[in-house]
C-alpha cells in the first residue's frame, strides 16, 4: 500500500493518537541527577558555567537528596572537591573523604535514595589527571593500585554503585575482584565503559576543580573519531565483571549508544555531560531555544538512541514535568 491510501499523517492528527503509538517512553526512573560535593560547612557555591547547578557541603547535599527523592529520581552520582589535593588523590580513599562522609550521611538520612559514586582522580590530584603520573603520563597499573582502594573505600561508606571513570585499562576487573574478597560481592558496577576525549567537559572541570595542570587525557580517553574502538571497550568491561556500561558525552555519541545497545543487549547508562547543559542554557537564555522543549527533545533523543539510564542536570526540572504530564 502507498499514497493516497497510505497516510502516516493519520495518526498524528492529534495528542492522543500520538500517545498511542510513541515509539520511546521516558520516565523519571531513567534519571541519575550528578551532584558535587565540597568540603567544609555552610557550602552552596553556584557553578557559574552550569546556572542551577552549586558545590554543596554534605548537609546541603543532604538536602538536595532529600527533593531529588521527592521528585521519584531513583539515583544520584557523586563527585567530590576534596580540601587538600596531593600528586596521587589519596584524599578519594580516605575513610574521612569528601564523598565517603556524604555517602554516610545520605543513606542515614535518605535511605532510600541510590548513592553512586565515580571513581577516578582528577578532582582529587594537584595536577588533575586520572592517576598516577610516571614520565609525564599516567601509569596505568600503578593507578589500578589506587583505584580498588578508593571503590572499595566508597563501599565500606555504603556506596550502592561504583562507577570507574578513569579509563585504565584491567580497572573494571581489579575493582571486582578487590570488592568480592572483602565482601561486595553485590556490589554493582557501572563502568565508563566509552568515555571519550571530549570538549564538552569544560564546566564540569570548573565545577570539580579537575581541569589538567598539563596536557590532555588522550593518552588514555578515548579517540572522539573512533566507533568500533567503543564495542572492544564495551565488551572488556562486561567480560571484567561490569554490571552496567556507560557512553559519555551522550549527544554527540548517539551512534555509540546505539551500537553498545544493539550490539551487547546489556544496561547502557548515557551521560548528557556538563558542556551539552550548559550549551542549552545559555542558548535558551538568550532566548534563541525553548529550554523545556529543547531539554526534553535531547532527553528523548538520548532515550531513543538506547539508553536505558541517562545521567542528566536536566533531572529535577524534566522529573518535574513527566509528573504534570501523567
Amino acid at each position: 500500500m502507498e499514497f493516497p491510501a497510505l497516510r502516516l499523517r493519520r495518526l498524528r492528527k492529534n495528542k492522543n493518537f500520538r500517545r498511542m503509538v510513541r515509539e520511546t517512553s521516558l520516565s523519571v526512573d531513567d534519571f541519575i541527577l550528578p551532584l558535587f560535593v565540597h568540603y567544609g560547612e555552610g557550602v552552596e557555591n553556584p557553578i557559574p558555567s552550569m546556572p542551577g547547578n552549586y558545590q554543596m557541603s554534605v548537609e546541603n547535599i543532604v538536602k538536595e537528596c532529600r527533593e531529588v527523592e521527592e521528585l521519584g529520581i531513583p539515583a544520584v552520582m557523586l563527585f567530590g572537591i576534596p580540601s587538600e589535593k596531593d600528586e596521587i588523590g589519596s584524599q578519594s580513599f580516605s575513610d574521612e573523604g569528601v564523598v565517603q562522609r556524604a555517602v554516610r550521611a545520605i543513606k542515614k538520612e535518605v535511605p532510600n535514595l541510590l548513592v553512586i559514586t565515580d571513581v577516578c582522580f582528577c578532582e582529587y590530584t594537584s595536577h588533575g589527571h586520572c592517576g598516577v603520573i610516571k614520565d609525564g603520563d599516567v601509569d596505568n597499573d600503578e593507578t589500578l593500585k589506587l583505584l580498588v582502594r578508593q571503590a572499595l573505600s566508597f563501599a565500606r561508606a555504603g556506596a550502592d554503585m561504583v562507577a570507574p571513570s578513569d579509563m585504565m585499562d584491567g580497572r573494571v576487573r581489579a575493582i571486582r575482584e578487590e570488592l568480592d574478597i572483602n565482601g561486595f560481592k553485590n556490589l554493582p558496577i557501572m563502568a565508563y565503559s566509552a568515555k571519550y576525549s571530549s570538549a564538552f567537559y569544560g564546566p564540569f572541570r570548573e565545577a570539580a576543580e579537575s581541569a589538567p595542570q598539563f596536557g590532555d587525557r588522550k593518552s588514555y580517553q578515548m579517540d572522539i573519531c573512533n566507533s568500533d574502538e567503543a564495542l572492544r571497550e564495551v565488551e572488556l568491561d562486561l567480560m571484567e565483571g561490569a554490571d552496567m556500561v556507560m557512553v559519555k558525552p551522550a549527544l554527540p555519541y548517539l551512534d555509540i549508544i546505539y551500537r553498545v545497545k544493539t550490539e551487547f543487549r546489556v544496561p547502557v547508562a548515557a551521560y548528557n555531560v556538563s558542556g551539552e547543559f550548559s550549551a542549552i542554557v545559555a542558548a535558551c537564555e538568550r532566548g534563541w531555544l525553548d529550554r523545556e522543549k529543547v531539554m526534553m527533545e535531547v532527553l528523548y533523543s538520548i532515550k531513543r538512541a538506547g539508553a536505558d539510564v541517562i545521567l542528566t542536570y536536566f533531572a529535577k526540572d524534566a522529573a518535574r514535568i513527566l509528573a504534570g504530564s501523567r
